[in-house]
């Protein structure tokens, strides 16, 4: 049994889900799966309608909820705790920096006690400053409603400002329902596109938009152009994508002259530009789909701007083609590659160039004048921290926004002038409950693995606490799909620093903390080198005194679940207890199952076990589900969202089934589903801190803390 395993006095007994025997057969393989039944055959279904869920498998999700309730009862009152602290850090009338475009600037803001915000717009006057009148476009508060679960996905007004279109999600299933206001009358018109996804582009006369229309699968399969008032089961298709392993998504250039159709599967990409003046004409495809050819587009003047993994640039550089013959016989070189140095994003102004890259795992912003061709950084210190390039409308305007945080320093957004190179503060994020910034050691240490490579590890701690080894510590990792989980400011994560916790963040291989090398290092048949990362990480953490052998809680979500559940059947012994938010755990199962939202696009990821005996090989043997075994094994707390498309709730469910099974005396499993919500857990700025604040409650308790502090 697990030391940590004693701080659980269960009454309730745990729930023992049912061994109904299934046969998976993989070519020459055969595998049993005794919890296999908790995949609803309906799936499809319980997307749309929550309530067509079997009666049996409600009955054991319901039986698992209950389970974790009984074993956390000891913490209701700490958990009640955190989220009154977490919610005084969020200031309830927050209100956006404003966001240029043509005559009006368009924000949003919150009204107290509000879930979701209000989106507006105030008129630019003759001086440019803003108008005092501020007009209301959209309550998504009033949207919601009595709704069990409500995102708002996206919202675009029409370059015209006369419409507003929005795209809204009721049951977490991310199936899509646009809407269009008209804003000049305050009514909606009668227009109501369903099944679709979130992304969608006004069109440049105002007069339709381009959206994507999700299949009976939950993927993204055909673009299609929508005309206001007219019935969206007329839409004309715009582009249809046959093949099931790519993705599609929407997007447009920064001078907006071109709507852009995005077609990939995580190593290979395509791109189709739709002229956003005559969306009625065959989009421009600009260069064909090769495998492992990535590519990226923006345009201005008469210039595609390229960013891409071209002639062997595996940390990208950015190349130029001409508007009329955009194909890669004609691309180029405008920023060339350079080794270490990974090109992350562009944003284009008129007569600037700014590229977002990443350089020994920090990220920084380089400025190119296109009129001189010279370029220069905009500088940034700390040892750690996240930047980002928000969002403008203004083509012409001369300057550029981005944000910057550290895990010490809230959220500033910066105006940047192009010419004048003044940075000028328009907003920090404001922790009503107080907050100083100094209290707090930021630092990035480099972990060493067994093949020779060097892991950073970002870190942050109260300055009062002893680095004894007594203290305890959240590592958090993912590591997949080329994604840097960045090293910004959570004011939540407060609440565990101010007790004594050190947190820190594995930037494992799998991730693109080090160059795009570094995802590819972990993908495919190097998926395993993700997990010895974590672990050699955690073996750092002890050996440098941060904390000690099982004083660690190892948390990740989605495909971070699948690194901590990997690590848990590996090192069992080094962590005090395991958080895996909706994990992909099921991996061989999941993997080998066509049917499914994401199955097809992510072998490239992952590998196809049912055509490549190699991949079939190597998921089985790192997939959690798949490699439980009779050991010590940490408690663990997992959490699921019943319409989740894209780590279903079953994978969880049968994970926690088969510990339970397995290492009945290790432990406790426990597992908590939100049965009206997806991916993201439920909805809204307050309620989901109710999730937020079990998981902490649960790391304080297993890492000895007094429950109730």
């Amino acid at each position: 049994m697990h030391p940590a395993s004693k701080t659980f006095n269960p009454t309730l007994p745990a729930p023992r889900a049912k061994k109904r025997p299934y046969i998976k057969t993989y070519a020459e393989h055969s595998i049993k799966d005794n919890y296999f039944w908790l995949r609803a055959s309906n799936w499809r279904e319980v997307m749309h309608d929550p309530q067509s869920l079997p009666a049996d498998i409600k009955a054991h999700l319901l039986a698992e909820n209950a389970y974790c309730d009984e074993a956390m009862a000891d913490t209701n009152a700490l958990q009640e705790t955190l989220i009154a602290e977490m919610r005084a850090r969020i200031r309830e009338d927050d209100q956006s920096v404003p966001v240029e475009d043509g005559r009006y600037a368009y924000f949003n803001f919150y009204r107290t006690g509000s879930e979701h915000p209000v989106y507006a717009r105030r008129a630019i006057q003759n001086d440019g400053g803003l108008s005092e009148s501020i007009e209301e476009l959209l309550d998504a508060d009033a949207l919601a409603g009595q709704c069990a679960y409500f995102d708002l996905g996206s919202i675009a007004h029409s370059p015209d400002h006369r419409y507003l279109a929005y795209a809204s999600d009721r049951q977490g299933s991310e199936y899509y329902e646009i809407r269009i206001k008209d804003l000049a009358t305050g009514e909606e018109l009668p227009d109501r596109i369903i099944s679709a996804c979130e992304d969608f582009v006004w069109c440049a006369d105002s007069a339709g938009l381009v959206w994507i229309f999700r299949d009976e699968n939950n993927r993204p399969r055909e673009v299609r152009l929508h005309k206001l008032d007219t019935e969206a089961h007329k839409d004309t298709p715009i582009y249809r994508e046959a093949d099931d392993g790519f993705f599609l998504s929407l997007g447009e250039t920064s001078d907006r002259r071109f709507i852009l159709i995005e077609v990939n599967d995580h190593s290979t990409s395509e791109v189709h530009v739709l002229d956003a003046q005559n969306p009625n004409v065959t989009p421009t495809l600009i260069t064909p789909r090769k495998r492992d050819l990535e590519y990226h587009v923006d345009h201005a003047g008469a210039l595609f701007y390229i960013l891409t993994n071209a002639d062997g640039a595996e940390d990208f550089k950015i190349v130029t083609a001409p508007e009329t013959t955009p194909g890669r016989a004609h691309w180029q070189d405008l920023i060339a590659p350079k080794t270490g140095v990974q090109r992350l994003s562009q944003r284009l102004f008129k007569g600037h160039h700014v590229r977002l890259e990443r350089q020994d795992a920090l990220p920084r912003l380089v400025v190119r004048d296109l009129n001189s061709d010279t370029e220069h950084d905009i500088a940034f210190d700390g040892a750690a921290f996240d930047l980002d390039l928000e969002p403008l409308l203004d083509f012409e305007t001369p300057r550029l926004r981005f944000s910057l945080s550290s895990p010490a320093q809230p959220e500033q957004v910066f105006d940047y002038e192009l010419y004048s190179r003044q940075r000028i503060l328009r907003k920090t994020q404001h922790i009503p409950s107080g907050h100083n910034p100094d209290a707090y050691c930021v630092e990035r240490i480099m972990a060493d693995t067994d093949d020779g490579e060097q892991v950073p590890v970002s870190l942050v701690y109260r300055k009062d606490l002893k680095l004894d080894g007594s203290a305890p510590l959240l590592l958090y990792g993912y590591g997949a799909y080329g994604i840097t989980i960045a090293a910004g400011f959570s004011a939540r994560r407060l609440s565990l620093l101010d007790r004594g916790f050190v947190f820190a963040i594995a930037h494992v291989r799998g991730g693109g903390a080090k160059g795009h090398a570094w995802y590819t290092a972990a993908k495919g048949a190097g998926k395993p080198k993700t997990f010895h990362d974590f672990i050699a990480v955690a073996h750092t953490l002890i050996d440098k005194g941060y904390t000690a052998e099982k004083r660690i809680i190892a948390m990740g979500g989605s495909a971070g679940g699948l690194l901590v559940g990997a690590a848990m059947n590996m090192a069992p012994e080094l962590f005090a207890g395991i958080i895996a938010a909706v994990p992909f755990v099921d991996v061989l199962n999941t993997m080998s199952d066509e049917s499914l939202p994401l199955t097809p696009p992510e072998w490239p990821e992952w590998g196809n076990p049912l055509e490549d005996e190699a991949a079939f090989a190597n998921i089985l043997a790192y997939s959690p589900y798949d490699n439980v075994h009779n050991a010590a094994y940490p408690p663990l707390l997992a959490t699921a969202g019943l319409t989740d498309p894209r780590v279903t709730y079953w994978e969880p469910a049968k994970w926690v089934a088969r510990l339970r099974e397995i290492a009945p005396d290790a432990g406790p499993y426990y597992l908590k589903t939100e049965m009206h919500a997806g991916h993201g857990g439920a909805s809204g700025r307050f309620e989901g801190l109710k999730t937020i604040a079990l998981e902490f409650a649960f790391a304080i308790k297993i890492t000895g803390l007094t429950p109730t502090a």
